[in-house]
């Protein structure tokens, strides 16, 4: 018990010495967190959105002419040719206008004078969930395309390619806000420990000489990381909590954020960050004894 009473006195007295430097530690070990969790929550809420979009997500193939039920057999073969679907379902002129009508609502009337068959006929082909990248889809999108008596195929091309490509600019923000998180913590936790180092050698060697065991002069600064690490995730974290509270009382009206269920972290994933953080500030530690530490 007084080894540790005695350890955490050393390190409130190298925090008191160095509190400058340590304060700077923990603002950048925050503000780096910060900055990796608010891009990975962005980009785990966009990944789920896109689960969310592709259980919904169908190619509309549009005919010339409403196939017979021989060429529905032949056109559903060929379907399945290119790979398994969920469905398939073949609408007629009529139920599209039918849709059509039911979509507009209460603004129907402007149909009264339009004739009940101007719509094309069209299949709707709703793919496995194992088919639904984006080359995928454009690969299947091509073959059916080159179905006998085919127009055009729409699946919101321009939007879905432009959410793919989104989510791919985030990923590899999350991957620099990453690094970004690994190089400033171990750099900012070795250079405050360093200066610690620096400042008490004589001390430190004075310990050595009279006794001091190896545990008793590195556990001080290796508790001084740690401290880092738990201070600067944990208030990373929470600052990122309070302006996603923030935005969602701001902005909690009709708009954007109300299309999809934006969520925050589960308590693993932010207790996981935490962690790594914590991990990161001890061996910023560690390495800067190993290094500086001559005893």
């Amino acid at each position: 018990m007084s080894f540790w009473l005695t350890v955490f006195r050393q390190v409130g007295r190298n925090i008191r010495q160095t509190w400058a430097s340590q304060l700077m530690t923990l603002l950048t070990v925050s503000l780096s967190v910060l900055i990796f969790a608010f891009f990975y929550l962005i980009y785990a809420n966009m990944l789920t959105f896109g689960e969310k979009l592709g259980d919904d997500l169908s190619l509309i193939v549009y005919l010339e002419d409403e196939p017979g039920p021989e060429l529905q057999l032949q056109l559903t073969k060929k379907i399945t040719t290119f790979d398994e679907v969920e469905k398939i379902r073949f609408i007629s002129r009529a139920e599209a206008y039918q849709r059509f009508a039911r979509q507009l609502g209460q603004n129907q009337d402007v149909l009264n004078d339009m004739p009940k068959d101007f719509l094309p006929p069209s299949i709707e082909v709703v793919p496995l969930k194992n088919l639904r990248s984006l080359n995928q889809v454009k690969l299947f999108s091509a073959y059916l395309s080159r179905l006998p008596g085919t127009l055009k195929v729409q699946y919101g091309q321009d939007w879905v390619e432009r959410f793919y490509y989104f989510t791919k600019l985030l990923s590899i923000i999350v991957l620099l806000s990453g690094t970004l998180l690994i190089l400033t913590t171990i750099f900012m936790v070795a250079y405050t420990i360093r200066l610690t180092i620096l400042g008490r050698q004589a001390e430190l060697e004075l310990l050595k000489l009279v006794g001091a065991t190896n545990n008793y002069i590195r556990t001080p600064f290796l508790l001084e990381g740690l401290l880092q690490g738990i201070i600067g995730s944990s208030l990373g974290i929470v600052s990122l909590y309070a302006l996603y509270e923030w935005i969602k009382l701001r902005f909690s009206g009709p708009g954007f954020l109300n299309l999809f269920e934006f969520s925050f972290f589960s308590p693993v994933v932010s207790i996981t960050i935490i962690c790594v953080s914590i991990l990161l500030c001890t061996l910023g530690s560690y390495s800067t004894m190993q290094k500086f530490l001559r005893i």
